[in-house]
């Protein structure tokens, strides 16, 4: 008896029956091609589910939040400056007025205001450049008669002044400027060392 194995054609032979199914047997189970031919199922390994992408927040406004959220409120501060300027130092004026000190101290009864220069009061009569009038409010100098001296800025405890340019005035073509006149402290110090005397300190209301 005999049996042939349909994967690898191995001839089995036999003369008895039982004895040949048991070598059947065994072969069927060590038979290399049968082995290969059988294919393991492979455990499938549950794949981790990836975290729920989250949806991304959009900063563009929805037309809803567009149309109900309020105005953005722009900023109505105005900017710093040193004050309104109507008054030019320089022009075509044919007055020259070099005159000699001391400042007039009634002016403020005799002159009228022509306007002003980084917010200071100008007291007329001013036909630029060689007139420049009276200029400040408590913290007076008459340009017409300053010649440029210096000794009322190194006085001044609180800086009151600082140069101003003004060219082809012929006492001088700078001028202490009381840019800072509201802190004046009122200590005369400027009105006394003045050499023309063209200084006048008023107190507070007159």
């Amino acid at each position: 008896m005999e049996y042939i194995c349909e994967s690898c054609g191995t001839l089995l032979i036999h003369s008895n029956q039982v004895t040949l199914d048991s070598m059947k047997d065994v072969h069927n189970q060590l038979c290399s091609v049968k082995r290969q031919n059988i294919v393991i199922p492979v455990p499938q390994i549950p794949q981790r589910s990836s975290p729920t992408a989250q949806p991304s927040l959009s900063t563009t406004p929805s037309p809803s939040q567009t149309l109900n959220s309020p105005p953005t409120q722009q900023s109505t501060a105005a900017p710093a400056s040193g004050g309104q300027t109507t008054i030019s130092l320089t022009g075509n004026g044919t007055n020259y007025s070099k005159i000699e000190g001391p400042i007039d101290p009634e002016f403020k009864s005799k002159r009228q205001i022509t306007g002003s220069y980084q917010g200071i009061k100008v007291w007329g009569p001013v036909d630029a450049p060689g007139q420049l009038g009276i200029w400040g409010t408590e913290v007076t100098v008459d340009f017409d008669i300053c010649v440029a001296d210096g000794a009322c800025i190194e006085a001044c405890p609180v800086n009151v002044y600082e140069w101003l340019e003004t060219p082809g005035h012929p006492a001088s073509e700078k001028k202490p400027f009381m840019i800072r006149e509201k802190d004046c402290i009122f200590c005369m110090a400027c009105e006394n060392v003045c050499p023309p005397q063209c200084v006048k300190i008023f107190q507070k209301g007159q």
